[in-house]
């Protein structure tokens, strides 16, 4: 099947393009270029872009920077792919030039294109798509627009979600004693609800700092131009632009307080990694908790029981797995290597730019799209179904040895621990022990020694 191709010029000659391709001469040289991953720059991030192109042809329009009527088909073009219309036409690979110019071109190509066609007007991608932006201004703003519209519409609410499910989960573990375990030894009794309130404070912990560190990410460098101050932009059309965008997505959207530093460093999406990290180390130790409870059903702590999702084994009939804790645990392992490379990127630019933004915006949303799924996922299809083995527990707890703790204030930690060693050695129950080897009555005992009364 032949392909029919045009003749398009830039500055280095004519090339060939697709017939049929939006984009331009810029984008065909970028592929031929950075033909290096086959990873193409996120959804969110060209939605992003897009919007932000409306928002300044609105404002250049206004401002009569631009002509109304190509300002106007310019925005409506660019709300298109906001939409998510025209996705095949971004072809250009992550790993390209550090300032995403490539990208930027990409955008302002198509724009351009759909412009012409809709309004038969000889729409340019530099001088009116383009006009008072830089892609040095405007990729550090499609990535923290992207970030600050993906954390709030996608991973925010999962966590909401996963945190709904635990505090169900808890609250019908109230009153429901186990063994508690430090270094995954026995130790001192804990309730269930207690046990999972730990989960929840986790959460709402790295929901405070993800929130906090969101509204770092509105302050876009947007009218930065070339180095930050600003050439070949007006300032009403920076201030204009921000204001479209906050009426279109609904976030506080604003100038940043210096464009130099928005440009040049890319500290608040390095902070935005470090907060996914932290969420990860989070889902990663629930993850594992849960391994660890459901772990048997004969030889393992068998304390809970997932819901069984599919067939554990080639070879091994009957064998479930926990399959949805080990998916949710390479995600973290995943955005914790995106962090490390987030934070390579973030230290690397020189002087006026950051020159890893294509990478470093390609991972912070991967983490939170990889995060949101994980959430969800854990929720729906692992701690929704989760099951209390209450005679398991109740077994365990009543063959602990470590109960004797609640001993140690009236016979003295010294004959506690002798206590301790021979109901383990007899795999007996410590108050049978206890009541043989003091001089404490049985009621005495059952009330020092009362699992629930312990865990107040």
């Amino acid at each position: 099947m032949s392909l029919k191709f045009r003749v398009e010029k830039d500055g280095f000659g004519e090339l060939l393009v697709p017939f049929d391709a939006l984009y331009g001469a810029q984008t065909q040289r970028a592929m031929l270029n950075f033909g290096i991953s086959g990873l193409r720059m996120p959804p969110e991030f060209i939605q992003a872009m897009a919007l932000i192109k409306a928002a300044a042809a609105e404002a250049n329009g206004s401002l009569g920077h631009v002509p109304a009527k190509r300002a106007k088909a310019i925005a409506k073009a660019a709300n298109a792919i906001a939409c998510g219309e025209h996705a095949d036409q971004f072809p250009v690979d992550v790993f390209q030039t550090g300032s995403g110019t490539s990208t930027n071109m990409n955008l302002n190509e198509v724009i351009a294109a759909l412009a012409n066609r809709q309004s038969g007007l000889a729409v340019h991608p530099n001088d009116d798509v383009n006009h008072g932006q830089s892609s040095n201004d405007v990729v550090p703003s499609s990535s923290l627009l992207a970030s600050a519209l993906v954390l709030n519409r996608v991973l925010m609410p999962s966590l909401k979600t996963l945190r709904a499910s635990i505090a169900r989960k808890a609250r019908q573990g109230r009153g429901l004693v186990k063994t508690g375990r430090t270094h995954l030894m026995d130790a001192m009794p804990i309730t269930v609800e207690q046990e999972l309130s730990a989960w929840l404070a986790q959460l709402d912990s790295a929901c405070a700092r993800l929130q906090d560190t969101g509204k770092r990410l509105m302050d876009l460098p947007l009218g930065g131009t070339a180095v930050g101050t600003g050439v070949n932009a007006d300032p009403k059309m920076t201030v204009m632009a921000c204001r479209h965008l906050a009426k279109a997505t609904g976030l506080r959207i604003r100038p940043a307080g210096n464009k130099f530093e928005s440009m040049a460093a890319q500290d608040h999406l390095v902070e935005l990694s470090g907060q996914c990290n932290g969420l990860a180390v989070t889902l990663m130790k629930i993850a594992n908790d849960l391994r660890w409870m459901n772990s048997g059903p004969l030889t393992g702590l068998a304390e809970a029981v997932l819901p069984a999702l599919q067939a554990g084994s080639s070879i091994m009939p009957g064998k479930v797995n926990p399959v949805i804790p080990e998916a949710v645990a390479m995600v973290c392992a995943q955005v914790m290597g995106n962090h490390a490379t987030v934070s390579i990127a973030g230290q690397s630019g020189s002087f006026q730019l950051n020159t890893m933004m294509p990478v470093i915006a390609y991972n912070s949303l991967q983490n939170l799209n990889l995060l949101a799924a994980a959430c969800s996922h854990l929720a729906e299809k692992a701690i929704d179904g989760l099951k209390f083995n209450k005679a398991r527990m109740s077994e365990a707890l009543a063959r602990n040895p470590i109960l004797v703790t609640a001993l140690n204030p009236v016979i003295g930690y010294e004959k506690a621990a002798q206590i301790a060693k021979r109901a383990y050695a007899e795999k007996r129950p410590i108050i049978d022990v206890a009541k043989e080897m003091t001089d404490l009555s049985l009621a005495e005992l059952k009330l020092l020694l009362d699992p629930a009364r312990l865990t107040g």
